[in-house]
Order: structure tokens, then sequence, then C-alpha cells
């Protein structure tokens, strides 16, 4: 007989299991379901957050890199100095008479400025009429220039006529007249120049033969350092034709918006002239040394290229240069004017600045062939291109401190302290060498390069002094020049020296 009780609490039993496990699959499945919608509902709200954020996030970022641009192009703080070279109260006009100085200039363009600027207070200090000096036409370049070519002859002359009477050549009555013929002494003082006074005695007309550093940089009195100054910035204006030339930075400035004006001293005479080096071909070295034998008024000859360098008297090279500006902090993008002649070893060597900062522009990239033509074959003419240029810069940068970057320097420390970057070489060297033999890690070589020149930005402070100990002529060779940095006598904060 069969049992149906049993056998119905069978099926019974069977479907509350069956119904239990449905009910917690679905309650399961509702979990799960709402825990989605949850973890959704938070990971759009991180989406919605993100995406609100995000443009905070990039303004923040895009202010920081402006902010540290910034600080990588701006010019130091003049502190309320300005131009001082006003003469003082005790200041005469020139008085007119009749004897005269005339001047053979030596060296480039840099060295013959000031050298110009020097002879201009010596005619003053003695009391004579100067003659329009004679360049140099037989150093290195062989530049046939005249004074007119290059300078703005009857601004010259018109500028400084409360100062010194200046004149475009001897009287013809004077000409076959024999003349006191001297050299005089480098960085001589105001008793110096007041002995050769005596010379008047004799003669009505005294050569001189060598222009370079004829005047001491300090310890004369402040009307004739002014006179430097305005004879150097204000009178020795180039000519209309280089000076019109010279607004290729506007030409520039249509390429980017700042630039950095590169004085790569890296020039064949430069490097047979120093004994550096470092980097070229036995070959090339034999070159230097040759040029160097041949050329008899450079006195010296054997010359060690590793001492040299070591010790900070070599210029940079184009790959030190371009590692110097990485570390720095310049873009890859940044725009530089390469201030220079031919670079010793071409576009092979060039290459290892480019490669770095590919944006680099020379003057012949700027200028027609037509418009460089009237320069060609005269050294000085192109040089005064680049000076143009290098002082309207926004950022100098000299590899080398020759006459052109001192002259530079100066000029746009007078013109309000405009930023110039003065490698330390002798430092800069030595963390170099480290950096290749990796003894440095790239964020500390920059780091420590950024230390070494937070005080090399063109900031104001007054002219540096000799070593301590230091006597004689030694000293004032060790001396800054005046030309490299006219403050205090002609940069000052009083109004009754502006002009």
């Amino acid at each position: 007989m069969v049992n149906h009780r049993g056998h119905h609490s069978k099926n019974l039993s069977t479907f509350r299991n069956r119904k239990s496990s449905f009910l917690s699959f679905t309650l399961y499945v509702i979990i799960l379901f709402a825990l989605s919608i949850f973890i959704f509902m938070l990971y759009s709200k991180d989406i919605l957050d993100d995406e609100h954020n995000t443009p905070l996030l990039r303004v923040e970022n895009s202010k920081h890199k402006q902010l540290l641009e910034n600080q990588l192009w701006e010019a130091p703080s003049s502190h309320g100095l300005h131009p001082c070279v006003k003469p003082t109260s005790k200041y005469k006009a020139a008085p007119v008479l009749d004897r005269y100085m005339t001047v053979r200039c030596n060296g480039g363009l840099n060295q013959m400025r000031t050298g110009i600027a020097d002879m201009v207070a010596v005619a003053r200090i003695m009391n004579t009429t100067l003659v329009i000096p004679q360049l140099d036409k037989s150093s290195f370049w062989q530049d046939t220039s005249t004074f007119s070519d290059i300078f703005d002859e009857v601004h010259f002359i018109k500028s400084l006529q409360q100062d010194v009477r200046i004149v475009k050549e001897l009287p013809k009555e004077l000409a076959s007249l024999p003349r006191a013929r001297k050299h005089f002494t480098s960085w001589a003082g105001l008793s110096y120049y007041e002995e050769m006074m005596e010379l008047w005695k004799d003669h009505q007309v005294i050569h001189v033969a060598k222009s370079d550093a004829r005047l001491a940089n300090n310890y004369l009195p402040l009307d004739i350092q002014r006179l430097r100054c305005r004879a150097l910035y204000h009178a020795l204006r180039f000519s209309p034709s280089i000076e019109s030339l010279g607004k290729l930075m506007e030409r520039l400035r249509s390429r980017a918006k700042r630039y950095i004006a590169l004085h790569l001293r890296y020039e064949k005479d430069m490097l047979s002239f120093t004994g550096c080096t470092y980097g070229l071909s036995d070959a090339e070295s034999e070159e230097l040394r040759v040029m160097r034998e041949k050329t008899s008024h450079w006195k010296i000859k054997n010359i060690n290229s590793t001492e040299q360098r070591i010790s900070g008297l070599c210029p940079l090279t184009p790959m030190e240069v371009g590692i110097f500006l990485q570390a720095l902090g310049f873009p890859r993008s940044t725009l530089i004017y390469i201030a220079a002649g031919e670079i010793y070893g071409g576009e092979r060597r060039l290459l290892e600045l480019t490669s770095r900062f590919p944006n680099i522009v020379f003057k012949e990239m700027l200028a027609t062939q037509e418009e460089l033509r009237t320069f060609s074959n005269h050294a000085s003419q192109t040089a005064a291109l680049d000076y143009i240029i290098s002082v309207e810069s926004d950022v100098f940068i000299p590899s080398h401190s020759g006459n052109m970057a001192r002259a530079v320097e100066g000029h746009r420390r007078f013109l309000g302290h405009q930023k110039t970057i003065t490698p330390d070489r002798k430092g800069l060297v030595e963390l170099l060498d480290k950096l290749e033999a990796g003894l440095l890690e790239v964020s500390s070589f920059s780091s420590l390069v950024n230390q070494l020149h937070k005080n090399r930005f063109g900031a104001p402070r007054k002219r540096g002094a000799a070593p301590l100990g230091i006597k004689g002529r030694a000293r004032s060779r060790l001396e800054e020049s005046f030309y490299q940095n006219p403050y205090p006598e002609c940069i000052c904060k009083s109004e009754t020296g502006m002009r």
C-alpha cells in the first residue's frame, strides 16, 4: 500500500528547499546589483571630480611652469640705479688750443672702442685737440674699415664738443712737422698724463701708437670717469648703415618672444691664442700651435692646454655651453643668437650645441646676402652687428671673458643691469668632468651649476678690485675693467648725475 502522506511531505520539503534557494539567489542578485550601482556612482563621482579638478591642476602646473620660465629670463633688480654721466658743477668747457693728438688704435672692434673712449679722456687731461683716430688695419682680421665706416663721425664730434675739441684731420700746415711719438704706459693715472704735458714744450703734435688700456680703472677724477662713459655709450654711435642693419633683433623677435645672445668665442684665433685644444683632434691641435708660432705679437708660445682648461682660462666648447644651458633650465626650444665669427670645426663642432638647442640663429640667417654684402671682409663692421644684437638681447651669455664680453656686460649694466650670465668656467669645468666620469647624477649636476651661478646674473655690484697683496701693474691687470662695470662712477641713485 503506497504511503501518500509521506510522498506529499517529501515533495513539500523539496519545494521549500527550492524556494529557499531561489530566495537566497534573488537576494544575492539584488545585493550584487545594489553594490554595482554604488560602485558605479562612486566611480562616476570620482570621474566628475577629476574632470572638475583637472583644469585647476593644469592651471596650477601652467602657472608654476610660467613662474620658473620667468625666473630664467627675468633681469635682476637694479635697485633704483640708473645711468649717471652728467658732469659735476666744477666741469668746464673744453678750451680751444692749437696742439693736437693723433692716435693709432689697435685690436678688434671693442678693444678699439674702449681705447678711443680712453683717448678722449686723455685728450681732456692733456688739454689738446683730438684728431679722429685711425683704426687698426694690420691685426688678425685685416679690416680696412675707416672710422666713419664704423662710427657716426659727425655725431662723435658734436656730442663731445663741450668736452674735447675733435677734428677730422690735422691742419695741413702741421702735417709735415715732427711729432712726439709715444707709447703711453698701460693703466696710467692722472699724474702720469700731467707729466706727459711737458711734451707740449717742444712739440705741437703728439702721436699715440697704441690706444688700448691706457687709463687706470680706478682712482681717477669723477668727471674723467663720466667722460669715458659719455664717449663710449653716447658719442661712439655706430654708423647709420650698421645701426639700420642692427635692427635685425626685430626679425629675431618675430621668431620668438625672447632670445639669448650667446657670444660663442670658439673661433680659430681665440683657440690658438689661448692654447685650448680640449676635444680637438691631433691635427687640429697642431694647426692651432703652428698659427700661434707664426703670430709674432702673441708672446706666449708654449701653452699647456690641460692647465689652461682646469684654471678656467679656456672658452667653453659648444658642447659645454649646451650642457650648461640645460643645467640652468632653459628649454630645448630656446631661441639662441650666435654672436661670433666662424666656429672652429664648422657644423660638426656646432652640432654638439644644436643637438641640444636646435633653434640656433646666425646673422647670415636673418639678413639677406645683399644686406651683408657691404660688410663682407670687414670683421669690425660685422662685429658691430653682433654687439648691437647682444646689448639688446633678453639674456647675454659669453663663453669667454674677452673684450666683447666685457664691453657688452658693462653696457648692459649701464642700461639698467639687464640679465647677463657669466659662466664660472673654472668651477663649471670641474663639475663637467665629474659628470662625464659618472661621479655626479644629472639632477645633482644641475643643482650645483645653479648654486655656483646664483650671483652671476648681472645684479648691481661695485667694480671688483685686485686680490689683496698684489701691487704695481699686476694690480691694474687683475682689477675688473672699468668698461666691464662702470659702477659707481657712471651708475648711481641720485638725480644730479642723470643725463
